[in-house]
């Protein structure tokens, strides 16, 4: 029985995620905690390759012309709409943007006490 999950998102859940991350642990509903980084550079090209192998052209040639990073408001919205999510599924639910590397935050939170992680990204070719 998992009490504490925490959850590494790059962008925030949809609804119907939502509904299988909790689904995956009935009956029991565990205290959630959501990570969404913000503020994180990608490679140019690892970008364009990712659009190009799901044959995205236009997010390809976005990618090209002016690589954007995720404002910390962005990823805010994401943390409040995903933790929303989970509490309307019932589950007690928090979370925070990441500025500094996810992976430590996430390493921090496992020293913590949390029972288990899930990561969720977005499609990456490479």
């Amino acid at each position: 029985m998992v009490q504490s999950l925490v959850v590494l998102a790059e962008r925030g859940l949809s609804p119907a995620d939502a509904e299988r991350l909790v689904a995956l642990h009935d009956p029991d509903r565990p205290s959630v905690r959501v990570l969404v980084p913000a503020g994180r550079r990608r490679n140019v090209l690892v970008d364009v390759l990712d659009h190009l192998s799901l044959l995205e052209l236009r997010e390809a040639l976005g990618a090209v012309q002016g690589h954007v990073e995720r404002t910390p408001g962005q990823a805010e919205a994401d943390v409040r709409s995903t933790v929303a999510a989970l509490q309307g599924l019932g589950c007690d639910a928090s979370g925070e943007v990441v500025t500094g590397d996810p992976v430590q935050a996430l390493d921090e939170q496992v020293r913590a006490g949390a029972d288990e992680v899930v990561i969720v990204t977005v499609p990456h070719a490479v």
